[in-house]
């Protein structure tokens, strides 16, 4: 008989992890606690997730706002900076700011407008619109801004992030100017040493400003890449990743994610004889429909992963099989047929009509998105998600 459910994602509790903690060992033990509580045995091919957070508080890789003024002045000068497309986010980038601006006596800030690069927004398109303003062509100061829109706040947490950014520099001890520019070269009327902190374009910003004549210019996955003083690090991403600890504390995106995903895979392999995948994930790549923010702040979805999740899905459309290949049947001989030609399916469906309306995205943002929906980002207390069957089709026993 064939099985009656497909893919389940289950949270799974661990105790609360501290710096020092074993990792491998938490996610293993609570692991096999649940499967014992729950009644369900651990099989090949079931995914193991584990949220960045956790994984990167077990490493202690954290990092003070002087620890990233120490980097960012080494690395730029301690001179009149340009600071360009930050994402408004008390939680990913108001600790940042306050290192960056004790780096320097003067910061440019320049604002993505209307909103963010991850849709946070500043106005709405509809205002711009009404006040025949152009984000692609207009470069407004910010007396140009308050003229036009006022005081703006954050839809969903209240907060002028023109001002509360402003607030940070000046109280950092540096002075501010803000500008809101969608044409990255405008700073460099200001300053020719620019950060740019924006996340997914962030190279083609670098390239824009050194070819428009830039003297200096970094991201943020430049800095942090090694310890100061000490402090955390991540020689991939730098600060990218991030997420605020203290009013004076960054924790860094976790480092050696692909050596963690495979010491648990081939422990687990060891107690089990099982061989299971496992990644370690942060935000989903997903967007609100609602809010118009796009879910995505870390640079990746998975910063480290097992073999067997790389690729993209090979699936055929059942709805669509049922409505053109084998519309003249119904009842088993229309599940009979469906069922053969999933058995019989190409290695590579990459443009057949029978794949259209398939997702064709990178297993680890599928399966590291479903894994952020199921842990949440509050009190659930499950930075561990347990997938069985995400591999399976219609025709698995």
């Amino acid at each position: 008989m064939k099985r009656s459910v497909g893919t389940v994602a289950r949270g799974i509790r661990t105790p609360i992890v501290s710096q020092g903690d074993s990792i491998e060992k938490i996610v293993i033990d609570s692991i096999q606690k649940a499967a014992e509580q729950e009644g369900f045995s651990i099989r090949d091919r079931d995914i193991i997730g584990i949220t960045e957070s956790v994984v990167a508080r077990a490493q202690g890789n954290y990092a003070s706002a002087d620890d990233i003024a120490i980097d960012v002045k080494s690395k730029l000068g301690g001179q009149k900076l340009g600071l360009l497309y930050p994402i408004l986010s008390r939680n990913r980038f108001a600790v940042l700011l306050r290192g960056i601006a004790r780096s320097t006596s003067h910061i440019v800030l320049m604002l993505n407008y209307p909103s963010d690069e991850v849709g946070n927004p500043l106005v709405s398109i509809d205002e711009l619109d009404a006040r025949g303003i152009d984000p692609w062509t207009d470069h407004l100061t910010e007396e140009d801004f308050r003229n036009a829109f006022g005081v703006t706040v954050h839809p969903f947490t209240g907060v002028d992030y023109v001002e509360y950014y402003r607030s940070i520099i000046e109280e950092s001890g540096a002075e501010c100017t803000i500008l809101f520019s969608n044409r990255p070269e405008t700073v460099l009327e200001h300053t020719d040493q620019v950060l740019t902190c924006d996340v997914h374009t962030r190279s083609r910003t670098k390239r824009q400003l050194l070819n428009a004549g830039a003297k200096k210019v970094y991201c943020l996955d430049e800095i942090l890449t090694e310890p100061v003083n000490g402090s955390g690090y991540n020689p991939e991403y730098g600060l990218l990743g991030s997420n605020k600890a203290t009013e004076e504390t960054i924790k860094l995106f976790p480092r050696d994610c692909q050596m963690l995903a495979e010491r648990i895979r081939n422990k687990l392999k060891e107690q089990t004889g099982k061989i299971v995948e496992v990644l370690v994930y942060g935000d989903g790549a997903f967007k609100d429909p609602q809010g118009k923010i796009w879910e995505l702040a870390d640079p990746v979805v998975s910063p480290g992963y097992t073999e067997g999740l790389e690729g993209t899905p090979n699936e055929v459309k059942i709805k669509y099989l049922a409505d053109n290949d084998f519309a003249d049947l119904e009842g088993e001989a229309l599940q009979d047929a469906i069922s053969q030609h999933i058995s019989s399916k190409k290695e590579n469906l990459v443009g057949a009509m029978e794949a259209q309306g398939t997702t064709p995205r990178k297993l680890t943002d599928l399966i590291g998105s479903l894994c952020d929906l199921t842990s949440g980002s509050g009190d659930k207390g499950t930075p561990v998600v347990y997938i069985q069957g995400y591999f399976d089709s219609y025709i698995e026993r």
